[in-house]
């Protein structure tokens, strides 16, 4: 009996390969040393003394970046702090802000205490996660060890405020005089009784009593940062000075925060910013977030005025350039476990890759990842037609199954049940028009068109249900009217959604404007929605 071929993706070098990529699709300080700009000059101006706003989808690199930016700073002893916005999901106004200020201080806090005077030579410190040691030596540890202390002082004041939260608010209710009868029976302490560990409460009190005696607690905890604020920037001034030079506090994930809060957080540290030599860096997904709203005062930081923005947004639309930039991230990978790409990936699995991930960093790392697997299933049950590599129809199946997380992160970051119903339905008209009517995976726009169904293609398009492919598309019997084409993410033509009759645009292509001018295509334009 014939020995069956063995394939190289069935190697132990594809599985570390697999295993390396797997891993690189998460954000760490680890992964710093595999990270790749996705355009020149994109870390240079992350470095910039200029305040900036870093957009990008859910794995486009924007926490690789500022991990990025860290690890360098890091490395020049410049004081820098690294704060993961998602921790604070959830939490309400003004603890959310009390509780970024303490992880920022701490930062900062830890930055003193290492970076800033730990010797060039510890190499435990300095190599795990930074990839080098510093060119110069440390910096005046008396001025630091100071700091370091000022700054724990200042911690114990923000815990106790935030902790007396609970405590003063409920002190204001069982003294309260309700409207109706108000009947409380507690346990020693207030945190006991939130906690509901050692108390019994039996109470009937008006919504108007509760919502003023709330309402007077929170301003108390408001006036308490506003008074602290000239603190807080003579600190950062002199931990700016202790270096020599300025300091940078990034915020990662400024979308996990309370849509009608973000502008307020981001305003506090850009107040504490300005004179200090503090520069912010947000990461946020830019139809997600409200960094700045024009009030009285406005509040937040403006594009343009304020602060920059830096887009880690590669899309379809430069199709060679995100496949030159993607191929080289997984090219990187395979270098390193001694694999040739091409002896495991063909052509039309490379193209392939591209298209399925909308051109998302993670996305394209996943997928791979996932068709390594469903080719080793293949040749497992001995269907060999398509050969031992990654071609288009593996890509097909193994992004069919991305959907069901792209539903989780959309439930997971739409704002309320309202903003998720609308969107869902908007993209459901978009998915039944694409698969029932065009029998295509791209359809048109008319430009500055708005309609209910056009104005959620920017959220849907940050949750990568949708993909931007081409803009300025004309249309032989439109004359003097352009279109924007956009392509319905792969995940829902593909594995089980797979369709018959259903053409997938090369719009990439050589004739790429051509295969779109297609009257057929057009989901919305003026004349007739």
């Amino acid at each position: 009996m014939p020995k069956a071929e063995v394939y190289l993706i069935q190697s132990e070098a594809a599985t570390k390969l697999a295993t390396l990529v797997e891993a690189s699709t998460r954000s760490s300080e680890e992964g710093t040393k595999y990270f790749l700009e996705p355009a020149p000059g994109v870390l240079s101006r992350a470095v910039n003394k200029r305040h900036h706003i870093i957009f990008g989808r859910r794995g486009s690199g924007k926490s690789s970046l500022l991990r990025k930016v860290v690890a360098d700073l890091t490395v020049n002893r410049t004081p820098v702090g690294y704060v993961d916005l998602e921790e604070f999901k959830g939490h309400s106004y003004p603890d959310v802000l009390i509780s970024v200020l303490i992880k920022t201080l701490k930062e900062f806090k830890i930055w003193l205490d290492t970076a800033a005077v730990n010797s060039a030579n510890k190499k435990s410190f300095w190599g795990k996660f930074f990839g080098g040691k510093p060119k110069r030596g440390s910096l005046n540890k008396k001025i630091a060890k100071q700091l370091s202390d000022e700054i724990g002082a200042m911690l114990s004041e923000l815990h106790t405020i935030l902790t007396q939260a609970d405590s003063r608010q409920f002190t204001q209710t069982e003294k309260s005089d309700s409207e109706n009868e108000n009947k409380m029976r507690a346990g020693a302490s207030a945190k006991a009784y939130l906690s509901e560990l050692n108390a019994s409460v039996e109470t009937s009190e008006t919504d108007k009593k509760s919502i003023e005696t709330k309402t007077e607690y929170i301003h108390r905890k408001i006036e308490i940062l506003h008074q602290n604020i000239m603190r807080y920037k003579d600190l950062f001034k002199r931990i700016s000075d202790i270096s020599g030079g300025e300091s940078y506090l990034l915020l990662d994930d400024l979308y996990h925060i309370r849509r009608s809060d973000q502008a307020e957080v981001v305003d506090y540290f850009h107040r504490i910013a300005k004179g200090s030599n503090l520069w912010l860096k947000v990461g946020t997904i830019r139809h997600r977030s409200r960094y700045y709203f024009l009030g009285d005062p406005p509040k937040g930081m403006k594009l343009g005025d304020d602060a920059d923005e830096i887009d880690l947004d590669i899309t379809l639309e430069k199709f060679d350039s995100t496949k030159k930039f993607l191929m080289q991230i997984i090219e990187g990978f395979a270098s390193e476990c001694k694999v040739e790409i091409d002896e495991i990936l063909t052509d039309g699995g490379k193209e392939r890759l591209i298209l399925a991930s909308g051109g998302v960093a993670r996305d394209f790392l996943t997928i791979f990842r996932r068709a390594v697997d469903v080719v080793r299933e293949r040749i497992d049950r001995n269907d060999l037609g398509r050969g031992g590599k990654i071609g288009a129809e593996d890509v097909n199946v193994a992004a069919g199954t991305l959907d069901d997380f792209k539903r989780e992160d959309f439930n997971r970051d739409t704002d309320s049940n309202e903003d998720r119903d609308s969107l869902t339905k908007s993209f459901t008209k978009i998915v039944e028009f694409c698969t029932n009517d065009a029998r295509a995976n791209c359809f048109l726009i008319e430009k500055d068109h708005a309609s209910y169904d056009t104005k959620a293609i920017p959220d849907l398009v940050d949750f990568k249900f949708l993909h931007r492919a081409r803009s300025r598309v004309t249309i032989r019997n439109r004359k003097g009217r352009l279109y924007d084409a956009y392509m319905l993410d792969l995940s829902q033509y593909t594995g089980e959604r797979a369709r018959k009759n259903f053409t997938i645009v090369k719009f990439w292509g050589s004739d790429g404007d051509e295969s779109l001018r297609k009257l057929s295509y057009v989901f919305s334009e003026k004349d007739g929605e």
